[in-house]
This record gives C-alpha cells, structure tokens and sequence, in this order.
C-alpha cells in the first residue's frame, strides 16, 4: 500500500482525486488544501513557491508520503521544479488537457477549441506553447477567470452556484462562438461540470484528472494495494466557517474529519 498526497489551495484537487482513487483503490490518501492562501491565483510567484515549499517541507517531516499529487494548475505551473529539487519522492504536476481536446475537437468536432482557466495558466508562455505544438490548426480561444474558482469553492460549501455569474463569464463562447470542445485547465472547474454543461449543452468538456491518475499508476511505488488500508485524511492550514462548511463535501469522498496543519 503507497501513500498518496494531493496538494491543492482549496478543494479543486477533489476532482483530481476521484480519478485517481478510481484507478488506484486500495492506497491510502492524504489531502492537504492550504486555504490559507486561496487562492494561488492572487500569489506572485517568489510567494507561491516559498509557501509550498515551506509547507511540504513541514508536512513531509510529519507524514510518510510515497508519491505527491500537485493537483493545483497554477502550483504546477511555478512550483513543479523547485519541488522535484526538494523532494525524494515522485512529484506529479497537472497540465492543461490541449492535446486530447485537439485530438477530440479534429474527431468530433468544428475545429473549435477553448482553454478555461485562471488568468495565469491562459496567459502562461508554458500554455502557448502547448497550443502551438497540439492545436495550431485549430481556432483555439482562451478565457481567464477567478471566479469559478470561488464558485466551485462555494458550492462545496454548499451554497448555491450563481448561473447569471457564471453566464457573464462565459459570454464570450455563447451563441455562434461556442467551442466544440472546452479544456478545463483548473481542477476547480470539473467540480462546476454540470452548471457549465448548462451555458455549454454542445461542448465536450475536457480534464486531466485519468491522464493524472494513469501517470501516477505508472510512477507508485511496487507494493500492491491493501483492502485495509486506513481512511484518507485531510487537512486545511486554517481554521475557518468555511473550511468547516467544506468538511462535509470530503467526509462525502470518503476522507476523515478535517484537522488543522500549520507548519
């Protein structure tokens, strides 16, 4: 039995997270989601690699860990090296599903391509050039945005998704414009499927989360799977009313009560 850990600023990661218990039961998994800086989004990126790199370095002294799952696009993005530098255990990053929906959108499609995420992975030089070596014959158009990243948040909490909100983001691909395949270059925004298969009925949606979790098969450790395996367990780096509203959406998952790391 290997010990999972996914990292995340909030609770995007869960997405990222049902796919790799689905291909890997029998492990044990840990989560850890450091809402006190939710969200990465806001960070410069001198503060967001400090931060983790100052949390895994308490957090891995605390807990055996086997493998790590940053399951944070915009962690991934400017974290991954320093990480894999620190760290002696496999380190898994999340990248932007361009290829498969290109490959989707040539099959299926109109050859109608869009990037959902937030302003900093769509405004990356990383992102670009995936467009450029998977989609470049295609008419590919990138929408940047916070706010389903609150959203989804919310929405675990268990408050209700504003769709005029969610409408106003997405206006730009409504109408004649509307892609034929829409990348969800966050791991908050699966979480948001069905509200954006509403604004978007003929869209295929697109994620990394069976890409990751077959990447992280490939790299566990060789010891099988055990049908014991103790409960998974999360932690947040703050307490807050919201974390505790949050709790219920992972005891839904199947994890522990949520306790408190602060390094």
């Amino acid at each position: 039995m290997a010990t999972i850990l996914l990292f995340d600023s909030g609770m995007g990661g869960l997405s990222v997270y049902r796919e790799v218990y689905k291909a890997l039961p029998g492990h044990r998994y840990l989560y850890l989601f450091d809402n006190a800086c939710f969200p990465y989004g806001e960070l410069s990126e001198r503060r967001l690699v400090s931060r983790v790199l100052e949390l895994f370095d308490a957090f891995v002294n605390c807990h055996r860990v086997d493998i790590v799952v940053i399951a944070c696009n915009t962690a991934s993005t400017y974290v991954l090296p320093a990480l894999r530098q620190r760290l002696q255990i496999p380190v898994v990053g999340v990248v932007p599903a361009i290829k498969p929906a290109a490959e989707y959108s040539r099959a299926h499609g109109w050859g109608r391509v869009g990037l959902l995420a937030t302003p900093g992975t769509v405004s990356r030089q990383y992102t670009a050039e995936l467009v450029r070596n998977f989609a470049a014959d295609l008419d590919v158009s990138l929408l940047g945005t916070t706010e389903l990243v609150k959203m989804a948040e919310d929405k675990l909490s268990g408050q209700d998704v504003d769709h005029q909100l969610l409408e106003r983001v997405l206006a730009p691909w409504l109408g004649s414009e509307q892609p034929d395949t829409v990348v969800l270059g966050c791991t908050h925004f699966p979480l948001l499927a069905d509200e954006l298969g509403f604004w978007l009925p003929q869209t295929k949606l697109v994620d990394s989360g069976a890409a990751i979790a077959r990447r992280v098969g490939s790299l566990l450790p060789q010891v099988g799977p055990d049908k014991t395996a103790l409960g998974a367990q999360v932690f947040c780096t703050e307490w807050t009313t919201k974390a505790r509203l949050q709790e219920g959406a992972f005891v839904g998952e199947g994890f522990d009560e949520l306790r408190c790391f602060i390094p």
